[in-house]
Order: C-alpha cells, then structure tokens, then sequence
C-alpha cells in the first residue's frame, strides 16, 4: 500500500511529501487531454466514449452515448465565435485548446469541483458542431454531460444559431 508517509529503512524519519507528489503529478498527467486525431478529411475524431454512462458524443453510435450535433442555421463562423463567446464568458469554463475548427475546455462543477472535458469541432462541410462531454472521474454522472450539451444548444438556438431540440 502507498503512503504519503513513509520511512526509510535505517529508521529515521522523513517527511512523506515524495509519493504524494509523485501521485498528483501522475493523476494530472493521466487527465491532461489533447487535440484529438484529425481524419483524412480534415475533421476531428474524438475519442469514443468508455462503457460508463458519464460521456456524450454526437460520433456514438449507441443510444446511451449519443447525442445529436449542434445544427447550424446561416453562417458558421457566426455560430462558431458565438459559441467561443458564450463559453469564455462562462465560470468555471477554461478553455484549454482553441484552433480554428475545434475547441477543447473543461469544465468546473460548482459544488464538488469536479473537472469535465467538453469537445465542439466545426465540420463547415456539413453545417454542424460536433460535441463530446465526458466526465474525467466516477462511474455516472446524473446526466450532467447530457444536459450540459443541451443547455448549450438551447443558448445558441435562442439566438437563432442553431436548430433547437428534437
């Protein structure tokens, strides 16, 4: 078993701080994200989602992961800065890659400071924003994901940006 205090074998005590360190540095190492893989056509390809129910994608194919894109009525690039708008304005939203047709941030919940990895890649061909929402830790997470993507599409469908809800 790992411990944050651990002595050496000649008896003296030290302070424990090394594995401790070493284990935030890993867990950190384990949840940093990168731009995901570009396709032969220039489009993104996200991760998929694991077997848990704590991630939405619109790239799932099953019922439980997937979610529909953000269908862009009129000019991408409007719909595409105003979403980059609305998520700088938010708290608890950093964005932490941005490239000119996909953006990666992470999300802060309130209460529990738990850290999601939100996903929107702008496929112009199509007039549509690709989403995945995932949850970085646990097993379900309430909808939240879910919900999160829709509270979005909700936002910009106000505006007249997007299709609303089916």
């Amino acid at each position: 078993m790992l411990s944050c205090r651990s002595r050496p074998r000649s008896g003296a005590r030290v302070s424990g701080l090394g594995p401790c360190v070493l284990l935030v540095v890993a867990a950190g190492l384990g949840c940093a994200g990168s731009m995901p893989d570009a396709l032969a056509d220039g489009t993104v390809r996200f991760d998929p989602c694991p077997a848990s129910p704590n991630c939405v994608s619109s790239d799932a194919d099953d019922a439980r992961h997937a979610i529909a894109p953000l269908a862009i009525r009129g000019d991408v690039d409007v719909c595409w800065s105003r979403l980059v708008a609305w998520l700088e304005a938010q708290p608890r939203v950093e964005i932490v890659r941005r490239e000119e047709d996909y953006l990666q941030a992470v999300f802060t919940t309130r209460l529990m400071r738990y850290r999601d990895d939100v996903e929107f890649a702008l496929d112009r061909t199509a007039h549509r924003i690709r989403v995945r929402s995932a949850s970085r830790i646990g097993y379900g997470d309430m909808g939240a994901n879910r919900a999160r993507i829709e509270s979005i599409r909700r936002v910009l469908a106000a505006e007249g940006l997007v299709e609303p809800a089916s």
